[in-house]
């Protein structure tokens, strides 16, 4: 099994051990050396050693191209200062192979954010870097005007693992487009205008999605959303209702719940919020909605079980179209299921997804029922790169690799190992005030304490980011505070290297915690 083959990754942490004999025999105050992608210094009062790295067969090559600081000069002079950064000194990134990224210096990090949730099946993973390397050969691009098999073959293995009525697909290049085009049929289709959004949910940043994107940092000044409508997003650890047993999750909240296991207050007292939006903010005929299965950007938030699915049944009576945004849920990373959707037990009329549908190559898809279809070919649709040679055969390639290589069945295993490991951190540490997931999509939200919940600082956000860089594991940030670790590895990702993660993280939360302590 490919598995058994990629998961193994440590070229330089095999050493480690006999460089560290070799610094206490010679008697040096200071010795420096690189472990598994790491410095670290020993001395006569030796500090707490950074954990080893998982082993890893992959040797990266070394780097002879431009320069850092002059790369550092190029972008500032050249490249849009929208284009923002990670970390105080951003890597150089050279190489990935799998679950790892190597540096210009040859460091290794441990993916945990997978390029934005973006790399499902691995950076580099050999059985879709073989198949696009065949098709670049043979063919690159005609768009859909004409007909090559690539396009067609992936319509037949996408669309099978949808359920019915889903079965018509049109391709994009990015989750905007997918999510700019849903808006599209919806209102095509009812003949209505109105469309209903979370807040915190983040759908893109072109101009017609902004109006669907409710995250305050991603908005600009200027006229959008025209006919976008946002209500309260049903979130069980900092909205205003919660428990303990609200979530599809290995992890719930600390907070107390009173329902008995056949209702969730919750849920309801959110339910009632979006029937006030739809009494209030809205005409009687409508549109749709659209929600993430779970948020990402907005900080992973997950609803509480048989909210979308009621939300869904309130959306229909008044007309509207059902829209669900796996761009960053789908293809297997909720583990339990292929779709986030299916987690919810609900079946939406138009899904949207991207990121993990090409592995890191632009690519996109909106798939929709054969009479929602139909409406779009009332006038001239089109797109130029959407369908085209080399993105089909990579999709159809990350399709092949999730399935022959298990990650469905690896996302569920290590997701949930991962979520019940946090959890024992949070029991450890005040700052932790959640812990929330489901398979490899996981969030961990940081607060000043447990008792107030008050989002914790950026300045000390960035603090256990940059440690957690500095010895080796690369995560996100998100929520509309920036106070939530993002999780989303590659779902290649193993049980060894979550203990490493984890080991990682206690050691940077254990040298904030001095930090603070030292402070006061």
């Amino acid at each position: 099994m490919m598995l058994g083959v990629i998961r193994s990754c440590g070229f330089l942490s095999s050493v480690s051990g006999r460089l560290a004999l070799l610094a206490a025999t010679t008697g040096c105050n200071r010795f420096h050396f690189l472990v598994g992608g790491l410095w670290q210094a020993t001395s006569e009062k030796a500090s707490p050693v950074q954990p080893n790295m998982p082993p890893c067969d992959f040797s990266p090559q070394p780097y002879e191209s431009i320069p850092y600081e002059q790369v550092r000069q190029i972008r500032k002079q050249y490249l849009s200062p929208a284009l923002k950064t990670y970390y105080k000194k951003p890597l150089l990134i050279h190489q990935g192979y799998m679950q790892w990224l190597f540096d210009s210096e040859g460091r290794r990090y441990l993916d945990l954010f997978g390029g934005i949730v973006t790399i499902s099946v691995g950076q580099c993973h050999p059985k879709v870097t073989v198949a696009a390397q065949k098709q670049l050969g043979r063919l690159w691009h005609t768009s859909s005007i004409h007909l090559h098999p690539s396009l067609h073959e992936y319509a037949v293995k996408l669309t099978a693992l949808l359920p019915e009525p889903l079965k018509v697909l049109f391709l994009t290049n990015s989750g905007s487009e997918a999510n700019d085009l849903a808006m599209v049929m919806a209102r095509i289709h009812t003949q209505n205008f109105d469309i209903i959004n979370l807040r915190g949910g983040y759908h893109g940043a072109s101009p017609y999605v902004m109006g669907l994107t409710a995250v305050g940092a991603y908005k600009f000044g200027i006229a959008n959303g025209m006919g976008c409508h946002t209500t309260m997003c049903p979130d069980v650890f900092r909205g205003i209702w919660g428990g303990s047993h609200c979530r599809d999750s290995p992890v719930q909240t600390t907070r107390k719940c009173i329902c008995s296991p056949d209702c969730c207050q919750a849920k309801d007292m959110y339910i009632k919020q979006l029937k006030e939006t739809l009494d209030t903010s809205v005409p009687t005929r409508i549109a749709g909605f659209i929600a993430e299965s779970i948020q990402g950007v907005g900080g992973v938030i997950q609803y509480p079980k048989k909210f979308l699915k009621e939300a869904y049944q309130l959306i229909r009576e008044r007309g509207g179209l059902c829209i669900a945004d796996e761009v960053q849920t789908g293809f297997a990373r909720m583990g339990s299921h292929f779709w986030g959707f299916q987690t919810h037990d609900v079946i939406p009329d138009i899904v949207t997804m991207a990121k993990g549908i090409g592995n890191g190559f632009p690519m996109a898809a909106i798939v929709t029922s054969p009479e929602i279809a139909d409406s779009l070919a009332h006038a001239l649709y089109f797109n130029t790169f959407g369908g085209n040679a080399m993105a089909c055969t990579i999709g159809s390639a990350v399709l092949d690799a999730i399935e022959e290589d298990g990650l469905q069945r690896n996302s569920e295993v290590v997701g949930s190992y991962m979520l019940l490991e946090l959890a024992k951190l949070r029991d450890k540490f005040e700052i932790i005030g959640d812990v929330r997931g489901k398979g490899l999509m996981i969030g961990v939200e940081m607060v000043t304490d447990r008792e107030s919940c008050q989002p914790l600082p950026p300045e000390e956000m960035n603090s256990i980011w940059e440690d957690c860089k500095n010895m080796g594991v690369l995560m996100g940030k998100g929520g509309l505070y920036g106070q939530v670790f993002r999780i989303k590895p590659p779902m290649c990702i193993t049980i060894e290297d979550v203990d490493f993660a984890m080991a990682v993280f206690q050691a940077a939360l254990t040298s904030h915690m001095d930090r603070r302590a030292a402070a006061h």
